[in-house]
């Protein structure tokens, strides 16, 4: 355990180092929200009964943990693959689970000061309020986070270039952000979109953590769990077994 930590310490020291994650993970989302808020925040979104604030703050919510899983996660572990760092932890105690398990607790600090950053934006300086249930969107957000972490430790183990990393979370990480719901409400998209977008695993995860911070009706709460829960499942179990040192 303390191999693990010092590891993690020493891996958390670089990440507040890295200025991507700060601007992609925790400046972008508070900006988006006061574009949202200035514009349009207080006004009633349709007739649904909710301000345009109350829509976007989780889908806000939502922007660190695609900017941390889907680029810094992956980048990062491909990165030290590039660079031979892995080569050189080969030789040591450290096993695949400890540097998966540290970068990705290094990720989840960012997602977490992303999510008090635009929490205490919208509450102090914009008066939100949550309608629905805090420990309900703890949990929907904890979910999400852990589901699309996994996805980006699969891409972290599956890409062995800079280069091809690259491209992948270019691939992922764009179509999460505009298409989930993320940064354009997910309600304006024609209904063929709607359709499309909602096979993304981010637009599932913003619609739960909605239901708890709206307390908003979704198709199936449950199902969206499972299916969340799945996918953690699945690329964990996936990236274990892939990873490579170089």
């Amino acid at each position: 355990m303390r191999r693990f930590l010092k590891l993690y310490t020493v891996e958390q020291k670089l990440a507040f180092r890295s200025i991507d994650s700060i601007i992609f993970g925790v400046i972008m989302p508070i900006g988006i929200l006061f574009l949202i808020s200035i514009i349009a925040g207080g006004k009633m979104a349709g007739d649904s009964g909710y301000t345009y604030l109350d829509s976007a703050f989780a889908s806000l919510i939502a922007v660190g943990i695609c900017a941390c899983a889907f680029m810094g996660l992956p980048l990062t572990i491909t990165d030290y693959r590039d660079k031979k760092i892995l080569k050189h932890f080969f030789v040591t105690p450290c096993s695949p689970n400890w540097i998966l398990g540290a970068d990705m607790l290094c990720n989840a600090v960012t997602a977490v000061v992303s999510a008090i950053a635009v929490s205490l934006v919208s509450v102090f300086v914009f008066h939100y309020h949550m309608k629905g249930s805090l420990l309900f969107f703890i949990g929907a957000w904890l979910l999400t986070l852990v589901s699309m972490f996994s996805i980006g430790l699969l891409m972290a183990s599956l890409c062995r270039t800079v280069k091809a990393t690259n491209a992948v979370t270019s691939l992922v990480y764009f179509p999460m952000l505009f298409l989930s719901g993320a940064t354009i409400p997910f309600e304006l998209f024609p209904s063929g979109l709607q359709k499309v977008a909602s096979v993304l695993p981010l637009t599932q995860g913003i619609k739960l953590m909605k239901a708890a911070s709206m307390e908003t009706q979704v198709e199936s709460v449950m199902g969206i769990i499972i299916l969340l829960a799945v996918i953690t499942i699945v690329c964990t179990f996936i990236s274990i077994k892939t990873f490579r040192w170089e």
